[in-house]
Parts: structure tokens; sequence; C-alpha cells
């Protein structure tokens, strides 16, 4: 039954304290309260969306050629490329488009973030790329030998199986490694966050196909996947000092005169009306609301002055991580209806001058074979994006240039072409539409953040997700080295911040 509408102006206030807040519950965000949780310190995890239990054979998320409300964060009709514009009720669902000037951002909405809608991609850049991409003053070999590898073990990644790559779902995948190795590319399978046993059960007709027909860019119903609400959230709720409050929207972050932090946040209805208005205390806050969300944040702050001293580089060192998606249809070869999924396959290049790049097979849901998949390349992008403050519209907006990626992105259509030949047909989607899923920066490492996320000059504020990052993460798609990150951060804070700075 729905709750009476009640109006923003006639919502009641309510305030309350907290040692910690953490805004957002993707991949930095629980990772950091999951640490906070095992330190003992009381923490409230702020998440704007809902909770999406599933598992076998459930109905939680919609189909992507089926729009629904579930969709789309606020929205009335879809905002996702490829999904048919059908309008729908306004719900808080799975994906939100923030507007940019020269560039939309796709993000995630819900309690686990993005990693609910994500792939399952969980790659490592190696110690070059990310000293040229993130940072080069983190010990990547401290990185590797440690933090990397709790994120592996967490989220449980494993390849493709020989059984499952070789099944008839599976065409399209075995023919990008084909012909990538027959241009004398490196082949490898994709690392993911699942449990591929999953898939199996749905090529025997065990569970409805999911993962097997490529239908997984709004999640997966069978369950499987090892999302960060059902591994690191839910290891910071079983410490039983970790609380997740879902549908609570936060609109502005303020510093008290005594020093703690302010949230404001509204309790919302799933359908966007305000219930309640919060005013939040806290003794530490940590965001991990993504690069979107946090930069957002924080520029708005910083331009009303409910922080003072916040510094100048907020906004600046944003990339998309040479995100580029191409349709590409090749006549007189048959990559089979419902590819099966996730993007499991791929091939790395070194040698182009616009630097490394990876691209990775990307299976369509489509009922019949129309001669169709769609490819994906990223690579090393400089973050050269930038955020500035809108006061009409009390918001940041993204400003970006498609010159900044531009060599990037003929280097990514060059390998494809070699890849699919020369007569097949190739749609860069992002020249229709221009967006990304991978948006990275807004408060980098070393200008604004140190390299735990300690906002330099701020005492008790951090930042844990990707808008530390400048840009890119070494040619690979950005979940893990979010993760390795916020986990390299949350030894530090933990081991100095814990019982100091609260």
């Amino acid at each position: 039954m729905s709750l009476p509408a009640v109006p923003r102006a006639r919502a009641a206030v309510t305030e309350e304290r907290h040692r910690a807040v953490v805004v957002g519950s993707g991949f930095g965000g629980a990772i950091t309260a999951m640490h906070l949780g095992r330190a003992g310190v009381q923490t409230l995890v702020l998440e704007r969306g809902i909770r999406w239990p599933t598992g076998p054979n459930a109905d939680t998320f919609p189909r992507m050629l089926s729009p629904d409300k579930r969709m789309s964060w606020l929205s009335p009709i879809p905002v996702m490329t490829g999904t048919p514009p059908v309008p729908t009720e306004v719900f808080t669902g799975l994906m939100e488009r923030v507007r940019g000037n020269g560039m939309d951002i796709l993000c995630g909405a819900g309690v686990g973030g993005s990693s609910l809608t994500y792939h399952g991609m969980t790659l490592q850049p190696d110690a070059e790329r990310f000293a040229r991409s993130v940072s080069s003053r983190i010990d990547y070999g401290l990185l590797d030998a440690e933090h990397y590898p709790r994120v592996a073990r967490m989220l449980h990644i494993a390849p493709i199986p020989d059984d499952v790559l070789m099944h008839e779902r599976y065409r399209s995948s075995r023919q990008f490694l084909d012909r990538a190795a027959a241009e004398g590319y490196e082949t490898f399978r994709v690392p993911m966050s699942i449990d591929w046993d999953y898939a199996r059960r749905e090529l025997t007709g065990e569970l409805k196909p999911s993962y097997t027909t490529g239908d997984v860019i709004y999640g997966v119903n069978n369950g499987g996947k090892f999302s960060v609400d059902v591994t690191y959230l839910a290891a910071a709720e079983a410490t039983g000092a970790v609380h997740v409050e879902p549908l609570h929207r936060v609109n502005d972050i303020e510093r008290a005169a005594d020093g703690t932090w302010i949230t404001h946040a509204d309790r919302i209805h799933t359908d966007g009306t305000v219930l309640e208005r919060k005013r939040i205390v806290s003794d530490a806050l940590f965001l991990g609301a993504g690069s979107a969300g946090t930069t957002r944040l924080l520029l708005k702050a910083h331009a009303k002055r409910l922080i003072t001293d916040l510094p100048d580089a907020v906004g600046t060192g944003w990339g998309n991580n040479g995100d580029r998606v191409y349709s590409v249809t090749t006549p007189l070869v048959s990559p089979g209806a419902f590819q099966g999924g996730p993007a499991c396959v791929g091939m790395r290049d070194s040698s182009d001058p616009a630097g490394a790049l990876m691209i990775v097979t990307g299976p369509v849901p489509f009922p019949a074979d129309i001669g169709t998949t769609s490819i994906i390349g990223l690579g090393v992008v400089p973050g050269q994006g930038r955020w500035h403050y809108d006061a009409g519209r009390d918001d940041a907006v993204l400003q970006w240039d498609q010159a900044f990626d531009r060599n990037l992105t003929r280097a990514i259509e060059t390998r494809i072409r070699r890849i699919v030949g020369p007569i097949a047909v190739m749609v860069d989607v992002n020249a229709v539409d221009i967006n990304t899923f991978h948006p990275l920066g807004g408060a980098p490492l070393g200008t604004v953040c140190d390299d735990a996320g300690r906002i330099l000059g701020q005492r008790g504020l951090y930042v844990v997700d990707g808008a530390k990052v400048p840009g890119s993460t070494g040619a690979c798609n950005p979940s893990m080295t979010i993760a390795a990150l916020a986990e390299f951060g949350a030894d530090d804070i933990v081991r100095r911040d814990v019982g100091t700075v609260f």
C-alpha cells in the first residue's frame, strides 16, 4: 500500500548523533563500514536506494528489453542506452543518469551501489599502469601483496570455466577470442565475482536464465553474484556496530563550529516524496557516494561555505576511464541469440602511443540472432574533466571535452576493426549517447586527499570511493582498484585515527 505523499516543507526535522557516518554503500562505503565495524566503531551507513534481495529464480531485477519502474532512479523513463524509452512510474530504481556538459554519468542506486549492476569484472592493473593512472606514491607492491588479494578472496573471483564457455550460448565469446588471437593480441578470460555454478544451473534448465542470456545490466536475478551487499556490507552488519539506512538521500554536508560533521539528509518514500528531514551529527564522515555523488557534495559544500578551507582542487581530475561501447554487426557471422554473459573474455594491447587499452565482449540479450553483439573498450586517460557549481541548480555539473579521450577512442576503434574485420558494421554507441559507467575523480589523490583518503586540512573527513582516482585505473574497469584502495585506506585510518580523531 502506498504511503500518503508528504510535501517536503511539512516533513519533520530530526537530529541524530553518531560516531561515524558513511555516505553510500558501494565498494568504498561498504568496505570502510566493515573495517569500522570490526574496530568497534558505531557506524551509520546512509544509502539513497532500496535493498534488492535476490536468489534462485527471483524476479528482483528488471529485464533490459522490458522497461519498468525498477530501472531508473526517480525518472519517468529508462535512462540507459538501448532500453526502450517506455514511460513508467517514478521510483527509487537502480540507475541514475547524472547529466553533464559533454558527458553523462550512469551510476547505481541501492544497497550495494553500482556493484548491483556491474558485470562483475574484477581486474587488477599492473604496477606501471597503476603508477601512471592512479598514484606513483602509493606502494603498489603492498597493494599487490595484501589488498588486491583481499578483494579477490572476498569477491570469490573466478574466470569462466571451459564447460560454460564451450556452450552454444557463449558462441560470441569464443568468436571474439579466436579473432583477437588470430590478430596476435593477448587474450584472456576475465576474473568475475560470480559463482559459475549458477550459470551451469541455468544451462541445464534448473534456473530461469539471466547470466546465460546476457540479461545482467540491471542485476542478476538468480543470485550467485558477489556484489558488495552480500559480501562486504553483510560482513559489516554482522559486527553489530554497523547500521544501514536505505532511502536516505544526502543533500549537503557541513562542518560545525566545534569540528563535528553535519550530514543533511532526507528520508524518502520510493516515489521520492520526503518523509523526514534529518540533521545527522558525527565525529567522522566518510564519503562513498561514488565519483559523481561525492564530488557534488564536496563542491556544494565548498561553494556554499558549508565547509571552509577545502582544497581548491575539489572538482578536478575527473575522467571516464577511457570507456567506449560499440555495436558490431558482422555479415555471415552468427553470434547467436541471447548471448551468454556477463562480459567474460577480453584482449589487451599496450603497443599504441595512445596508451594501454583493453577490449572485452559485451553480450546482448537479443531474443533473435541478428548478427549483432557489443564490444567495449577502455584505457588510460588523463583526468582533465572538471566539475563546476551551478547556483541556480544548487548542484555541481561536469564539464567534459571529447578531445580529452579522442586518441584513445581512435586506438580502440582501430583494434576492434582488426578483430571484427573490414566488412563489419560498427556503431560508436557513445558518439550517439555520450555517457560512462565508470566515473572517476573529482577529489583526486594528492591534491584533495592523502593516500588513505583523508581530505587535506579537514580532520575527520574522508573520501573512500572512486572520486579519489584521477581519471582511470590502468586500462581496467575500476571496481577492484577502488576496493583495494578502500582496503588500504581503512587499514591506515583504523590504525591511526580510531580513538584519536574519532
